[in-house]
């Protein structure tokens, strides 16, 4: 790789010759990592034009750095850093930089100290890791997806990747959706009340920042999605948090003064409980009586491996009250960060116009691969494989847990990626967590998805996405012996 000319800059206060402020600047840029070892340095005709000196004056500091070993020649072809330069000194922690600006006074509104957890970047060298939101990369259609970027490259496709739709989507993944995927929840929607979004979590926001004030009180679920926890906390609303039982959220515990009620009946978040069909008529009346909103997240509805998933809640909706939220980020692949937004058209409208003020709108050309990947049947025969391997990953890790001693709290009755685990009350998870890292084990404690002053510290979530069947029990013993 050449090293561009336009990185190189003469100090107009700096001290020695010409000559030797090349010879540092090339020798700082190889001592501090910027300039790697064999990579191309411009020609010296072309950086005495760039810096506006004498080439003779370029020609003398290479010949000096190519005598001190930072440089090679290489016939006519020119400079490189050479194979025998100093390797750059181990990385220390950065200095923190004193600014002249106190940001103490000068943030005007906060984002940091939510509760959602740091995940390590480098889950994969774990041997088992027991980490809900990442997958086994062995189970996604990467040549089919490379296949689908690949058309959508193409010229009869150019558009989807060079226009500007400003407010709109992907007119073809509008229409799967519209077509194929809402029907199977059960959903009939016109295109201009669906709008994709940068994945679910992308979605809650803009929703949050619709339909809440200061002045409004939204319900969630209590555990729930720490995420969601925090949008809203961002949104200054005043929150209701509402404990789930072994159905989900209870209607009638939902406070009077709700306005908008957040939830998850298809697998609830953390503790993968469905809402049976009687309590979803519950709460759509419940709603309807308080004259609330109704945000629900279809989380994880593809991953039901073990029966047919229960229709939406939003397909119950007879007057527009439920706002849909669906992602195909877990089912296709987590950085894919793709979802969409089903609701009546003056919300979408609003959605729409905020979305625009932020990002304008996903990459057209994510849109339209995402589009060609589903109407293949690519992404209906990635979603049963992945149902398969599962489903035996599931059965492997109910097996190890009842043998080991270790007790559920809540396993999904469709299917999903993970088991809501309990330990002995008094047992800190986190504590113990931390502690398995030593073991290369990886699992969730689950004291940031409650609410309150003094959330539960004693349970865990385990997945099973990211972890290959055979390592699965000797995990559970692992976690076994740590909670004995």
């Amino acid at each position: 790789m050449a090293i561009s000319v336009e990185t190189f800059f003469l100090n107009p206060e700096a001290q020695g010759t010409l000559q030797a402020q090349i010879q540092q600047m090339i020798a700082h840029g190889i001592l501090s990592g910027r300039f790697r070892r064999g990579e191309k340095l411009p020609s010296s005709r072309k950086l005495a034009v760039h810096l506006g000196v004498s080439r003779i004056t370029v020609t003398l500091a290479y010949t000096e750095l190519l005598a001190n070993d930072y440089l090679s020649a290489r016939g006519r072809s020119g400079y490189y850093v050479s194979d025998n330069a100093p390797e750059p000194p181990p990385e220390r922690p950065p200095v923190p930089r004193n600014d002249g600006v106190d940001w103490s006074r000068a943030i005007g509104q906060r984002f940091t100290g939510g509760v959602t957890p740091e995940k390590p970047q480098d889950w994969a060298r774990f041997r088992y890791p027991f980490i809900y939101g990442q997958a086994d990369p062995t189970l996604f259609d990467h040549a089919n997806w490379r296949l689908c970027a690949l058309q959508a490259l193409g010229q009869k496709d150019f558009t989807a990747l060079t226009t500007d739709y400003y407010d709109q989507d992907d007119p073809q993944l509008i229409e799967f959706i519209a077509r194929h995927t809402l029907p199977r929840r059960g959903i009939i929607a016109r295109p201009s009340e669906i709008l994709v979004t940068l994945g679910a979590q992308n979605a809650l926001w803009l929703t949050a920042q619709v339909l809440l004030t200061q002045r409004r009180v939204a319900a969630i679920e209590n555990p729930c999605y720490h995420a969601l926890r925090d949008i809203l906390t961002q949104s200054r609303c005043r929150l209701a948090p509402v404990d789930v039982d072994a159905d989900g959220l209870p209607p009638d515990a939902i406070p009077s003064d709700a306005d908008v009620i957040f939830t998850t009946p298809s697998h609830q978040c953390p503790t993968t409980a469905t809402m049976p069909l009687n309590r979803r008529r519950a709460l759509l009346k419940r709603a309807a009586e308080l004259d609330a909103l109704i945000v629900e997240d279809d989380y994880e509805f593809e991953m039901s491996f073990l029966s047919p998933p229960s229709p939406a809640l939003k397909s119950l909706d007879a007057d527009g009250r439920v706002i849909y939220v669906g992602s195909f980020s877990k089912s296709l692949f987590p950085g894919l960060r793709l979802g969409y937004l089903v609701g009546s058209e003056p919300f979408i409208r609003e959605a729409r116009a905020l979305r625009a003020s932020v990002l304008r709108h996903p990459p057209g050309h994510i849109q339209r691969t995402a589009a060609y990947f589903l109407s293949l049947g690519h992404y209906d025969a990635q979603i049963r494989r992945m149902g398969r391997v599962l489903a035996e990953r599931r059965q492997v890790i109910e097996q190890a847990v009842q043998r080991h001693g270790l007790e559920v709290a809540g396993r999904g009755a469709f299917g999903g990626s993970s088991i809501w685990m309990r330990a002995a009350e008094g047992t800190d998870m986190s504590e113990r967590a931390r502690a398995l890292l030593a073991q290369s084990v990886l699992i969730e404690p689950g004291q940031n998805f409650f609410s309150g002053e003094m959330p539960p510290a004693h349970f865990y979530r385990l997945a099973y996405s990211s972890i290959p069947s055979e390592r699965i029990d000797e995990g559970i013993a692992q976690i076994a012996q740590a909670l004995a």
